[in-house]
C-alpha cells in the first residue's frame, strides 16, 4: 500500500476544467484519473488503492453530493475535496457535514489545489494503515485458544497468574504456559501493549 503512487480521481462535467485540472496533477507527478461524469468514475474507480477525489459539486445526472452519498453506502474512505462555485456554499457546508475533506470554491490557485491533495493524501494513508492495524490485531485474537482469549482477558484486568489460576480452575504453570502463548500471539512487546490491543478490538464492536 505504502509503495503505490497515490491516484487523484477528478470528477468534472466541464471538460476544460477536466484537461486543465488533468495536466496541473500530471505535471507535477501525481497519477491522475479523470471522469466525465459520476456515474462513470462509480463504475471505474478503485477504493482500495491510496488517493483521494477531486469533485465538482454541480454535474447533471449525479451531483457530486449524491456522488458522495455513494460514496459513503459503499464504504470508501477516500478524501473528497470538492470544487465549488461561488453560490455553492451552503452545498459545500452540506458536504463537509457528510464527510467531506475539504472545498476549494472557484477560482483557486492551483498551489491551494495542491496543498490541499497532499493534505487529503496524508489523511488517506493514515486511515489505511490504522485499518490494516486493526485487522492486523483482530486477526491475532482470532488465532487465540476460547483458554487463551480467557486468559488473555484476565491479563488486561491486571491479574496475577495465582489469581488468575484459581479463577479458572487451573494450575499456575498452565496459566504461565498460556500467558506466553497469548503474548507471543498477538504479538505483545509488554502487558501495557497487550492492554492498547485490546482496548482497539474492543472499540470496533
Amino acid at each position: 500500500m505504502t509503495t503505490t503512487k497515490p491516484m487523484i480521481y477528478i470528477v468534472d462535467d466541464d471538460t476544460g476544467m477536466l484537461r486543465a485540472l488533468t495536466a496541473l496533477l500530471s505535471t507535477v507527478g501525481f497519477d491522475v484519473s479523470p471522469f466525465p461524469s459520476a456515474t462513470e468514475f462509480l463504475a471505474k474507480m478503485n477504493g482500495d488503492r491510496h488517493g483521494c477525489v477531486v469533485l465538482d459539486v454541480r454535474m447533471p445526472e449525479m451531483s457530486g453530493l449524491e456522488l458522495q452519498q455513494h460514496l459513503n453506502k459503499k464504504g470508501s474512505i477516500l478524501p473528497v475535496i470538492f470544487i465549488t462555485g461561488h453560490g455553492d456554499i451552503p452545498m459545500a457546508v452540506q458536504a463537509m457535514k457528510a464527510g467531506a475533506f475539504d472545498f476549494l470554491q472557484k477560482p483557486f490557485r492551483d498551489q491551494d489545489l495542491i496543498d490541499r491533495i497532499n493534505s487529503a493524501l496524508k489523511q488517506d494513508l493514515e486511515t489505511r494503515q490504522t485499518l490494516l492495524l486493526h485487522t492486523d490485531i483482530k486477526r491475532r485474537a482470532e488465532s487465540l485458544t476460547p483458554r487463551e482469549k480467557e486468559v488473555m482477558a484476565h491479563i488486561v484486568d491486571g491479574h496475577a497468574n495465582k489469581v488468575i489460576a484459581i479463577d479458572l480452575g487451573i494450575s499456575e504453570r498452565t496459566v504461565e504456559i498460556h500467558r506466553s502463548n497469548v503474548m507471543e500471539k498477538m504479538g505483545a512487546r509488554s502487558v501495557a501493549h497487550l492492554v492498547k490491543m485490546n482496548m482497539m478490538i474492543a472499540s470496533e464492536k
